[in-house]
């Protein structure tokens, strides 16, 4: 499919939303953010021409104050990104930080510090949220995070539903601009827009969870060209149109966001 039918088949989807009296709901986050940078400008300023606010997953033992005080400003969620994003995977497994098999005691040790240094760097716009590297986690350690502080997690992919353990929401995101088994660049806008419109129908048919938003995922230290203006338009188009809602990462969670309601 063609670039152009590719965005023709994403509007009518949109536009179907529309007709329908119903909106799509969509939120944002980016991954591996450590300092301020030429790219990181680029990408807020897209957050600010489309007055969206972004979740930036940060690295904390690579952060410090000097990103602190440039997102100080900003329309920003911050969340832990992991504690050092580092493979501990054994060797031929996926790459995990946090990988089955890693001493759990080990692993939340980790886990307690990132909470902690993101909350002390980046105060109130701190969430108690974990995006794991390479979104992927020993599905025996969500149970034991609501005991760490955190009260949200955000990984890749469809929800299984309901929470990933009592008292810890979940937020996923299903858009990556990276084809990251393949090139390592651009997937593709046809690739793309395919799996939006896909996911978006699913929810508007009722074949899927019409209340899990559509999360899109950047990596601003990694998009080539194509990938900026993808992401670009992406934006522009689901901003401007009357079927879409782009929603604040709080509300994500289902979290609304006032300042007594919001988890610390």
């Amino acid at each position: 499919m063609s670039e152009a039918a590719a965005w023709d088949a994403f509007a009518r989807e949109l536009d179907a939303w529309a007709s329908a009296g119903r909106r799509a709901t969509f939120w944002w986050r980016d991954d591996d953010a450590t300092r301020p940078s030429g790219e990181l400008d680029r990408l807020l300023a897209l957050t600010a021409d489309q007055k969206l606010v972004i979740a930036l997953a940060v690295i904390p033992f690579e952060a410090g104050p000097e990103l602190a005080a440039y997102l100080s400003a900003q329309p920003v969620r911050v969340f832990a990104h992991g504690w050092r994003h580092r493979n501990l995977a054994p060797a031929g497994r996926k790459k995990s930080e946090f990988p089955e098999g890693r001493p759990h005691a080990e692993a939340l040790a980790d886990l307690a510090a990132a909470r902690e240094r993101i909350g002390v760097l980046f105060g109130a716009l701190a969430r108690p949220v974990l995006t794991p590297p390479w979104n992927r986690i020993d599905p025996g350690l969500p149970g034991q995070l609501a005991a760490l502080g955190y009260r949200g997690l955000s990984a890749h992919g469809v929800r299984a539903g309901g929470p990933a353990a009592p008292g810890l929401a979940v937020a996923n995101t299903h858009l990556d601009p990276i084809d990251w088994r393949g090139t390592g660049t651009f997937v593709g806008t046809a690739a793309l827009l395919g799996r939006a419109g896909e996911l978006l129908a699913r929810r508007r048919q009722g074949e899927a969870d019409a209340t899990e938003p559509c999360g899109l995922l950047t990596h601003h230290l990694r998009h080539d060209q194509d990938g900026w203006t993808f992401v670009e338009r992406f934006l522009r188009v689901t901003a401007q149109h009357p079927g879409v809602r782009w929603i604040d990462p709080d509300h994500a969670f289902g979290w609304s966001g006032l300042p007594e309601e919001m988890p610390r």
